[in-house]
């Protein structure tokens, strides 16, 4: 009897306790598409001291930091979805997103075949080349050319 009244008590607190809530989906997309930008952008600067001459070039450090790039862009493929247009400030991003969707999906998807590219052209040249520094500054305009037109200042 005693074993019956426990296993009726505990089913009866399991059914009474709840799980808490977790962050919604669109939270979710917006924490995702905020790291992957930071990380992509903190891989990304050293590049532009490297083809300014800033900062030396180094060719493991500049094929690790384009193979992360090269990841990472694949984040960004469920990183906008429709319900995550949040506004500040829990997104940097712009309604313009959303409402410009084919000019942004456009954008997004030449910029992550240029970073591909620019995976590609880091693994090619050997050294602070023109080619390289043509790619760096390629991959830079994809991020400046998004920045202005759908994330906020």
């Amino acid at each position: 009897m005693a074993v019956v009244c426990l296993g009726l008590a505990a089913s009866s607190f399991a059914q009474t306790a709840q799980a808490p809530a977790g962050p919604s989906a669109a939270k979710i997309a917006v924490e995702n598409r905020r790291a992957a930008f930071t990380l992509i952008g903190n891989s990304f600067r050293w590049f532009g001291a490297a083809a300014k001459g800033a900062a030396p070039y180094d060719e493991a450090e500049a094929k690790k930091r384009a193979s992360r790039i090269g990841f990472l862009v694949n984040f960004l493929d469920d990183a906008f979805p429709e319900d995550s247009n949040l506004g500040e400030p829990a997104s940097k991003a712009k309604g313009d997103a959303w409402t410009n969707r084919a000019d942004f999906e456009k954008k997004l998807a030449a910029f992550k075949a240029n970073a591909r590219a620019f995976e590609q052209t880091v693994a090619n040249e050997k050294g602070a080349t023109d080619g390289f520094k043509a790619a760096v500054a390629s991959l830079g305009q994809d991020c400046k050319g998004c920045h202005d037109s759908y994330k906020l200042k």
